[in-house]
């Protein structure tokens, strides 16, 4: 029985260490959840834009080195001037 309740004991003791941690602090504040979540969301918007600019202009810059094929070639120059006539 002894053990236990030693047992036990450590047990509650590192159920406490552990609830002291940071993040269980924050999920007990709404405020701070709230305001963790929008720069979560913030930091994942710009991740996304970041990454669609890179690729868009990666294709782009692949597509126009291929004119040269005939029926490929004017699909990708229209593209090109679509791309165009929307940055300005």
């Amino acid at each position: 029985m002894k053990t236990n309740n030693e047992e036990i004991k450590k047990l509650n003791d590192n159920i406490k260490k552990l609830y002291n941690h940071n993040i269980f602090k924050i999920y007990n504040s709404s405020r701070k959840l709230i305001i963790i979540s929008f720069f979560r969301g913030l930091a994942s918007g710009l991740g996304w834009v970041l990454g669609a600019t890179i690729l868009v202009s990666f294709l782009t810059f692949s597509l126009s080195k291929i004119e040269f094929i005939p029926i490929i070639g004017e699909l990708v120059s229209q593209l090109i001037l679509e791309i165009e006539k929307f940055e300005r």
